[in-house]
């Protein structure tokens, strides 16, 4: 069983999606963690997950990172997963959880990375950029937005939107494919990490 933990900050339809999909005998969603009340926070609380708040600054509620890492700790977290988390995670905690924490990216990295280039923002430069294929990238986390080594990734067209808001929702039916593709290989041990070079066993 693959304990994971889903770190989310909007509607939640990465996670409602995997919650959906994955095989409950084979990897479980143990904790659902927010910077705020959300879509996601709701869906948890709906489904019996538990659900930590987190700051970096002292809120009545939240925990803090160092409080945070113990309670997952506890579990035992195996697999965290950012799924529209729109916070930079602390290189404390990086650290802590070293090649166990991986990110879905609405681009394709790494074209469209980096601080700012979330949600909308992402389409709308891919939009402007004219380019003719987008899609989406889970990686691993490190210590830099949007750098961490690529996982997997997944194209789709979109030589024929008509704006940023077309580009998202092809996108995002790409997620919701992508991540819990990714996560089941994670749980079958098929991640592998050769030469720089992440690889999906057969």
């Amino acid at each position: 069983m693959l304990n994971t933990v889903f770190f989310v900050s909007g509607k939640g339809s990465n996670l409602k999606s995997c919650y959906e999909k994955f095989p409950k005998d084979k990897i479980r969603i143990c904790a659902v963690v927010s910077n705020k009340k959300c879509g996601a926070v709701q869906f948890a609380v709906q489904n019996e997950i538990p659900v930590f708040l987190v700051s970096s600054e002292n809120q009545t509620g939240f925990f803090n990172y160092e409080e945070l890492i113990r309670q997952l700790k506890k579990i035992p977290a195996e697999l965290i997963v950012l799924a529209g988390f729109l916070k930079l995670i602390p290189d404390n905690f990086v650290d802590e959880f070293e090649s166990r924490i991986i990110n879905i990216h609405p681009a394709l990295l790494p074209s469209f990375g980096g601080e700012g280039m979330y949600g909308m923002n992402v389409h709308k430069a891919v939009f402007d950029s004219s380019a003719k294929i987008s899609g989406a990238t889970v990686h691993f986390v490190d210590k830099i937005y949007d750098h961490g080594k690529i996982i997997a990734q997944k194209s789709v067209d979109i030589s024929n939107v008509g704006g940023p808001e077309e580009i998202a929702e092809r996108v995002l039916d790409i997620e919701h494919e992508l991540l819990p593709f990714v996560i089941q290989k994670f749980a079958e041990k098929k991640i592998v990490i050769n030469h720089n070079r992440v690889l999906i066993a057969e």
